[in-house]
């Protein structure tokens, strides 16, 4: 016990803390408490109602999944950051490497599960005929091959040890500067998935444009057009993301050419924590079968307590 105390205490130190940390710090944690229950009622809502049991509804679990790892990471590193605010030292514990992988991890998965939100909505507009790549049994495979990727592909940069702690920023990252590894890392976490869905959009918007100019038969029309507002509706949320992203992708971008704010890190992780629980409202909003489960079990309370009482 003692020798445990003297590493910690040799391995911290005190540093400097903003006034405006503990508030920011206060925020975060807020707002990505928030997005976990929000994420865990979604899900527990799906998984027992059991007309939320199709492949798209799946798809969105997959969604809430992946929404309730990232909001438990972004909490443990709202948490972290907290509590040595709180004690006015800057200490790298023995988790903080591993935080940082999960975070890219869950970043990753979150992105390309959106991703295949849209692919899968595609897919039923052009190629109706397609019965596999609209089968569950597809579906989950393509679920499991992006775990996959996002497990993987962090790993080169975790194991060569560019991951370090920032000592500002109580976060343990990718250094912000022009190298290969960060990035890789921006493409696989944030670029790739985010331009594929927006590429799936516009594909989507010119393929109902041009059979609404042909003589299509209206069911045809119908879909394509029920499908195209499905989409609208993920880019909102992509939308979202890339607006309260945009201190993160400005501070990367800006440090290419020179060394961004000292404080860059806390500035950039505050809008991320923001976006996420503003991500799992507009998703409730959008997801009509969710919507209506949730509000079905609202209104059964009142008739219940009525019924008691009489």
């Amino acid at each position: 016990m003692n020798s445990t105390s003297f590493t910690e205490s040799t391995n911290s130190m005190t540093t400097t803390i903003e006034t405006w940390f503990i508030p920011l710090n206060i925020l975060m944690i807020v707002c990505t408490t928030s997005s976990i229950i929000l994420s865990a009622l979604f899900l527990l809502i799906i998984i027992l109602d059991k007309t939320c049991h199709t492949v798209s509804m799946m798809l969105i679990a997959n969604s809430c999944l992946t929404s309730l790892i990232l909001g438990s990471l972004l909490l443990s590193f709202s948490i972290f950051t907290f509590e040595n605010d709180l004690k006015q030292i800057s200490y790298e514990d023995s988790h903080c490497i591993f935080r940082a992988y999960i975070g890219y991890f869950s970043a990753s998965v979150f992105h390309y599960s959106l991703l295949l939100q849209a692919l899968y909505r595609y897919i039923i507009a052009v190629y109706p005929n397609y019965l596999f790549c609209q089968s569950a049994k597809f579906q989950r495979l393509s679920i499991c091959l992006t775990w996959i990727f996002s497990l993987i592909h962090p790993l080169p940069y975790m194991f060569n040890n560019e991951i370090i702690y920032d000592v500002n920023n109580q976060i343990c990252q990718l250094p912000f500067r022009l190298s290969f590894s960060l990035i890789y890392m921006s493409n696989c976490v944030y670029i790739i998935p985010v331009l594929l869905t927006m590429l799936i959009y516009f594909k989507l918007v010119r393929y109902v444009r041009g059979i609404s100019k042909r003589v299509t038969s209206v069911n045809i029309l119908i879909r394509a057009r029920r499908e195209l507002k499905m989409v609208q509706r993920i880019v909102i949320l992509i939308s979202i993301l890339l607006t309260l992203g945009i201190p993160y992708t400005a501070f990367i971008f800006m440090s290419f050419f020179t060394i961004p704010p000292k404080y860059h890190f806390r500035i950039a992780f505050a809008f991320v924590d923001v976006s996420l629980p503003c991500v799992m409202i507009a998703l409730f909003q959008f997801t009509d079968p969710l919507k209506a489960s949730i509000m079905k079990r609202i209104n059964a309370r009142p008739d219940m307590v009525v019924a008691a009482i009489v």
